[in-house]
């Protein structure tokens, strides 16, 4: 529904570019099936003269899926690492936001994914009211700036290590993590719902057919 999307985008948008008095801004989302691959492949040596070809060959050890929470203000970021991504993860994590940041409002902006919508999550949120989800439109995912997180994380840490387990790859995230809010900054909006309305409902349009 046209009408529908162009709310959710003025909703979120607007969280960005006007957000509420005393009230933090929150992007929350998670990245499942991250893969612990194994990628230490031995170098073969090709024959005299010609350089040396390491192969692509990679062990699978294992999954996770990163739960994490980023400030807009600050660029801060609240994770947890699960083993599952369903309601009852996204609950606990709401609940570990919750408690990293005690009596403030949260206006936190998630996607459309059912475990976000589930009536147990409803229901602990009617207990909290403190705590407001604001939902993306659907396949608008990409209003979600948490998004731009996992983009560099994926990058920068986890494309590039090589992992016997998952214990070692999770290790690898909250040591990243750790150091991003050592020197994190804030995460600026510069674009008005009238700016990215029209291509809203062109991706919106094309994730239909």
């Amino acid at each position: 529904d046209a009408g529908e999307l162009e709310a959710k985008v003025r909703d979120v948008v607007g969280l960005y570019l006007n957000p509420p008095t005393n009230a933090i801004v929150l992007c929350v989302d998670e990245k499942s099936q991250i893969q612990a691959l194994n990628r230490t492949a031995p170098i073969l040596p090709v024959r005299p003269g010609l350089p040396e070809k390491a192969t692509h060959d990679y062990k699978r050890n294992g999954t996770t899926t990163l739960f994490a929470a980023l400030e807009i203000a600050t660029g801060r970021v609240v994770d947890e690492c699960y083993d599952r991504h369903g309601k009852a993860e996204f609950g606990a994590f709401l609940r570990k936001v919750a408690k990293a940041y005690p009596r403030r409002q949260l206006h936190v902006v998630v996607d459309n994914y059912h475990t976000h919508k589930h009536a147990e999550i409803q229901a602990w949120l009617a207990k909290n009211p403190r705590i407001i989800l604001h939902f993306t439109p659907t396949s608008g995912s990409w209003l979600n700036l948490v998004e731009v997180f996992f983009g560099i994380i994926t990058r920068q840490a986890i494309r590039r290590g090589s992992f016997d387990n998952v214990p070692q790859l999770v290790t690898a995230i909250r040591a990243f993590i750790t150091g991003w809010n050592d020197r994190c900054h804030p995460f600026t909006w510069t674009k008005t719902a009238d700016e990215i309305l029209p291509h809203t409902s062109k991706r919106d349009s094309d994730a239909r057919h």
